[in-house]
């Protein structure tokens, strides 16, 4: 399976389209007719429904199309990592982040390191932890801020020096605006907006205790953003972690008994990595020990 054939694959994928896929790569229908034949062959399925006027995925061109864009994506990033081997470090620096207080202290080093190296870039990806493992295991990622605990068996990490506090975004004309913390007890029947992954089972669910069999969660996303675009809306509270963000109409309300997490910047174990990547690594772990006051 070549990289070029892939390329073909979701030209065609993206035109719907032999003719003007094969008008936007420059090379001849035929061609590209001939080389989606040999790919199907290779894979054993069809990858195209084809009729008269139009082509569309088949389930397994779904697939293939989701590989092949992460695929093409690692390879380019790989392309990117040995280019510009020079006296002065280049490079790309792919770094997935939840929504956390604890970003500053890695944009902040980012912004330390960048003055000795400002020839190397970043690519920033928003998810949630799982989201970030994933990319990470996938080599999409170098390395990503998440909630602890952190795998120690696959990651080595660095854990920020802040913790993150949870509460829940309410209306300010909900009765729930005019205390001063929310108690589990409080959010029985109130419809809850939360963060992707059960609840349940999260620390958030340990904190409910007895009461997380009667909340009602109505909905759940990955960036705060969204959900408070959903609380502002009335749809519901949002339980989250405390940001350096305002949102029009809603009050932030810690939960009681007090609950904090844990942040941490992890890579994989054994990993080889860009020089660029290498470096930051090294210097995160020293900057962050710098700021707490251990010694190096």
């Amino acid at each position: 399976m070549e990289l070029r054939v892939l390329n073909y694959f979701l030209a065609i994928a993206r035109e719907e389209s032999f003719t003007r896929a094969a008008e936007q790569l420059h090379v001849t229908q035929p061609t590209l007719s001939r080389q989606i034949a040999q790919l199907e062959e290779e894979l054993g399925v069809e990858l195209f429904a084809r009729s008269n006027h139009n082509i569309i995925l088949t389930g397994d061109g779904m697939i293939l199309k989701r590989r092949a864009q992460e695929i093409l994506s690692l390879a380019d990033k790989t392309k990117r990592d040995f280019l510009h081997k020079d006296e002065n470090l280049e490079g790309v620096i792919s770094i997935g982040s939840g929504e956390f207080l604890s970003t500053r202290y890695l944009t902040d080093c980012i912004a330390a390191f960048r003055k000795r190296h400002p020839l190397v870039r970043y690519e920033f990806y928003s998810g949630n932890a799982g989201n970030i493992r994933d990319y990470i295991e996938r080599g999409l990622l170098d390395i990503g801020l998440m909630i602890e605990p952190i795998d120690i068996r696959k990651y080595e990490f660095v854990s920020m020096p802040i913790k993150e506090q949870w509460g829940a975004l309410v209306q300010t004309n909900s009765p729930l605006a005019e205390k001063d913390f929310i108690t589990p007890q409080d959010l029985v029947g109130v419809p809850l907006i939360s963060t992707s992954g059960g609840l349940t089972e999260s620390s958030v669910g340990k904190w409910l205790g007895e009461y997380a069999k009667q909340v009602d969660i109505i909905a759940k996303g990955n960036l705060l953003y969204n959900e408070a675009m959903l609380a502002q809306s009335n749809i519901g509270a949002v339980i989250c972690i405390r940001l350096n963000c305002n949102y029009e109409g809603l009050r932030f309300i810690p939960l009681f008994p007090t609950l904090e997490s844990d942040t941490a910047l992890a890579w994989k174990k054994e990993q080889i990595f860009s020089a660029a990547t290498s470096a930051f690594i090294y210097f995160v772990k020293k900057y962050l020990k710098e700021i707490t006051g251990d010694k190096i």
